[in-house]
């Protein structure tokens, strides 16, 4: 083959045509020698189950599930559960597959030959396949509600074994599903129990810390500071009012004092005329002149009767002088009145005693206030740190409550997917086909290794035929002769041998001869054939 020009179709064909028993002898004895090969493996019997996968019959929007796991994931892992030895070891023995002493043997041949593809089908196709009673055998359309589901395939040497351990670990995947969702479920309603305990306990904590720091600053909370403001002005007012009350209790004080002094005064200068002294000395001088006449006349003269009663006039006096001098030193002789005073000193004394009344009120009204003001001027003060205090206890008060409440929420979620997975009312996995008895083995495939030999000697002679082709540098045609020889081409002479003829397998070889002369008449000579 020349590699100094283009190929055609024609050369293509011509290629083909010289190497097709390259071609056909390995294209025919691959399929034979690959169907021979089959028979040198030891026949694998392969047993497939369908589960079918029913969602939970109670809406989502009115209980949610428990198990939000993805479905592939959760297939896996049960698949690989079923797998361990402990589960294993009673499906063995339950069956009488093999001897104790080859049980170990096995369950590792279980482990690697078991298979599970989860599979999603038609709700329609998958109801028709099985024959579910009751269902209405329709063509399966994209519309269809999708199902998941999957296969549980198991390969063995015996196809009776593969039946029985296919459906056998078929049913330990559907009792294992059931098991475990219910022990989801329950841990996880466990589990939120005890989160709502802890939740409520903190509840109560946050909730007595802030009763504590209610009564603690009592007062001074943040609600309380426009209280506090009122407050605060309105004793201000009380104060002033209470201060000027004083003032003028203190100068009305002051003024019925100094009346007092002058009636006093004015009383007492009154009261000289009637002096205990002068009047003692009366009374002793009467007395004598009473001597004197008792003396000389009767107690019937007149002189002596009017001496006695001058005497008792004056012995009445000195009593009522005594009396009031008696009185006066049992009380303040400057505040008290006397009985013995006038009217009017005893009003003014009952008036500067009603001042002096409102002045301690006044007094004690003043401190009071005053204390009240200064206990509502340090709750104003403090308000800003205390509120600062209050907002912190408030915030974990509400997260805590809100954390509650979730928790609450959660919990109730949690109890009704409960009680739903304990009355298998959740998602449920069905046995959709039993594992049937293999009537062939699965491998070694012989129809399939006959047509991958048949593909591989297709292959291999295509590739000896190229490489031969590649490697023939003879000349065949005249395209391949002005292409190497680069000359144009004057004549071509038919081959008349025919050995060679048939040797070269082209009836209309030619000799070519090739020369270099006029470009007109090598055109016109170009295609001349003798």
């Amino acid at each position: 083959m020349s590699e100094n020009r283009e190929l055609t179709m024609d050369d293509y064909l011509a290629m083909l045509r010289r190497r097709l028993k390259v071609i056909l002898i390995p294209t025919l004895i691959a399929p034979i020698a690959g169907f021979m090969v089959s028979y040198a493996f030891a026949p694998t019997y392969k047993s497939t189950a369908t589960v079918l996968v029913e969602g939970q019959k109670v809406p989502d929007n009115f209980v949610q599930p428990v198990i939000t796991a993805d479905f592939t994931q959760r297939v896996q892992t049960l698949s690989q559960e079923v797998l361990s030895p402990s589960r294993l070891r009673p499906v063995i023995q339950s069956l009488a597959l093999v001897k104790p002493d080859e049980e170990d043997k096995l369950i590792q041949q279980i482990q690697q030959n078991m298979q599970v593809e989860p599979v999603i089908t038609s709700m329609s196709a998958a109801a028709a396949g099985a024959g579910i009673s009751g269902a209405k055998k329709k063509k399966p359309s994209v519309t269809d509600e999708p199902v998941p589901g999957f296969n549980v395939n198991y390969t063995d040497s015996n196809a009776v074994r593969a039946q029985k351990i296919c459906n056998a670990m078929t049913s330990l995947i559907v009792d294992e599903n059931l098991r475990e969702r219910a022990t989801i479920a329950g841990s996880t309603t466990d589990f939120l129990s005890r989160q709502v305990e802890d939740a409520k306990r903190a509840i109560d904590e946050q909730d007595a810390k802030l009763a504590d720091f209610k009564k603690q600053y009592m007062g001074q909370l943040p609600g309380d500071v426009d209280n506090n403001m009122r407050m605060l002005m309105s004793l201000n007012s009380q104060l002033d009012a209470t201060t000027q009350t004083l003032s003028r209790a203190q100068q009305d004080k002051a003024y019925t004092e100094s009346m007092l002094a002058q009636q006093m005064a004015a009383w007492k200068s009154s009261l000289s005329s009637t002096n205990p002294q002068t009047l003692e000395q009366g009374l002793t001088q009467l007395q004598g002149q009473l001597l004197q006449l008792q003396a000389r006349y009767t107690d019937d003269h007149p002189d002596v009767i009017k001496t006695k009663a001058d005497i008792a006039e004056i012995e009445k006096k000195l009593k009522e002088l005594n009396a009031a001098a008696a009185a006066a030193s049992t009380t303040d002789s400057s505040d008290k009145a006397s009985a013995s005073e006038p009217p009017e000193i005893r009003q003014l004394r009952l008036q500067i005693h009603q001042y002096q009344n409102v002045i301690e009120q006044a007094t004690l009204d003043q401190k009071r206030l005053q204390s009240a003001i200064n206990v509502y001027q340090s709750r104003t003060a403090m308000s800003p740190g205390v509120e600062e205090q209050y907002k912190v206890l408030t915030r974990d008060n509400d997260n805590a409550q809100v954390f509650y409440k979730d928790l609450l929420a959660k919990k109730s979620s949690a109890a009704l997917g409960t009680s739903m997975e304990n009355q298998q009312e959740g998602e449920q996995m069905h046995i959709l086909a039993t594992a049937g008895l293999p009537d062939a083995p699965s491998f070694p495939n012989r129809p399939i290794l006959a047509a991958g030999g048949l593909g591989v000697g297709l292959a291999l002679g295509a590739l000896i035929a190229i490489m031969l082709e590649f490697s023939d540098k003879s000349i065949r045609t005249e395209k391949d002769a002005a292409a190497i020889m680069d000359l144009p081409l004057l004549i071509s002479v038919p081959w008349l041998g025919e050995e060679e003829d048939e040797a070269n397998g082209n009836g209309n070889a030619r000799r070519h001869f090739w020369g270099r002369g006029d470009p007109g008449a090598t055109k016109d000579h170009e295609q001349a054939k003798v």
